[in-house]
């Protein structure tokens, strides 16, 4: 390729990064718009690497200025006091999403775990009279069924627009084999089948107010994390799920988005106190045989791999907000949302990537270093 196409062909570059970057800092878009930049950043590295010619490369520029310009026109809905319900707001994402949707205007149903706990205390202090505290374990159908009874009896002839599923809970991050099964089961309880739970009660309700569906999985739904076993599972078939339903849901003119947020500092991490409990539990089970296996030492770095995903973990959830409130408001909201930092990319790498280069990127990131089992080591 001459030097004329070459520096064209980087010049259409350049030009197209400054305009994306114009677009997200003037419309503090969210992350599907963000995804959108980086796979323009990726398809004009693609062209530079292949050398295209200047006609091919002003093809390609002009193509993404009209993506990025029909990405930047988004329309948004009119609040107009629509009814959300979102499950799991005692802490963490939820607990700020359901302020943040209450600011907005937003008639809220923020489900609670226990409604007399300080999580279900503060949202009653400091938001709207708009906001109304459902008791809502949604292991439990009695407690779904009476909260959608309330829902109903409050919003009458208005009817629900949105339905956010977000309550959750993780497991002691450690090796697959050693998480017990009563956690792979609490896993699933929570983060998978009370979540289908409540998007059945629900449904009829979506259905009549062509309304939105958003699920809050977890980039490790689409990502496989070692020691993550049980919760990265049940994440994996809640975005099934919801892929599905999305499909089937389309003609009833229900939208359905799903959201993978990467590293958020929620209260999902727990407190040291109730890490070292859980670590107990993990052990009290453990057959003698596979004590020996594994040894003190590697089950013990554990900890330090809790540290590290607290310290890497963002306590900023603006970017999750934002993506949720564009799934609710937006006149063509994006089925797939990937807010967090890198969160976008490693999904696009676990998906594309070959398996064996994958295996390794993972294993050099995120395995236990040097420590290896004790009967591996002995081995060795």
């Amino acid at each position: 390729m001459s030097m004329f196409f070459s520096e064209a062909a980087w010049l259409c570059l350049s030009v197209t990064a400054v305009l994306g970057s114009t677009v997200l800092c003037t419309y503090k878009c969210p992350a599907q718009l963000q995804s959108r930049v980086v796979c323009l950043a990726v398809l004009w590295g693609g062209a530079c690497l292949l050398g295209l010619s200047f006609f091919w490369s002003l093809i390609l520029f002009c193509l993404s200025c009209f993506l990025l310009y029909m990405s930047s026109g988004e329309e948004f809905l009119p609040v107009d006091g629509k009814a959300v319900l979102v499950t799991g707001t005692d802490t963490g994402i939820g607990h700020a999403l359901a302020k943040h949707l209450d600011k907005l205007g937003f008639t809220v149903f923020a489900g609670v775990l226990d409604e007399r706990g300080s999580g279900a205390e503060e949202l009653r202090k400091t938001c709207s009279n708009f906001l109304s505290v459902l008791q809502m374990d949604v292991t439990k159908p009695e407690q779904i069924k009476d909260a959608h009874h309330k829902v109903i009896e409050k919003m009458q002839d208005k009817g629900l627009w949105a339905v956010v599923n977000n309550a959750g809970i993780i497991h002691f991050p450690i090796d697959g084999e050693l998480i017990p099964m009563d956690d792979y089961k609490k896993c699933m309880a929570v983060n998978f089948f009370g979540a289908v739970e409540v998007t059945k009660a629900f449904l009829p309700l979506l259905r009549k107010s062509k309304g939105r569906l958003v699920t809050i999985s977890s980039m490790g739904g689409k990502v496989p994390l070692q020691r993550l076993a049980a919760y990265n599972s049940t994440k994996a078939a809640l975005t099934m799920f919801s892929s599905i339903i999305r499909q089937e849901l389309s003609k009833w003119g229900v939208k359905v988005s799903i959201i993978l947020p990467g590293g958020f500092r929620t209260s999902l991490m727990g407190t040291s106190d109730m890490w070292d409990k859980m670590e107990k539990n993990v052990l009290d089970q453990l057959p003698q045989e596979v004590q020996e296996d594994y040894g003190q030492d590697y089950l013990f770095l554990n900890k330090d791999f809790l540290r590290l995903m607290s310290a890497q973990s963002s306590p900023d959830f603006t970017p999750v907000l934002q993506d949720v409130q564009h799934a609710i408001s937006a006149k063509s909201p994006s089925p797939f949302y990937a807010p967090g930092k890198l969160a976008y990319l490693w999904v696009c790498f676990a998906s594309f990537s070959p398996t064996c280069l994958f295996d390794y990127i993972m294993q050099k990131t995120f395995g236990q270093g040097c420590i290896m089992p004790r009967a591996l080591s002995v081995a060795d």
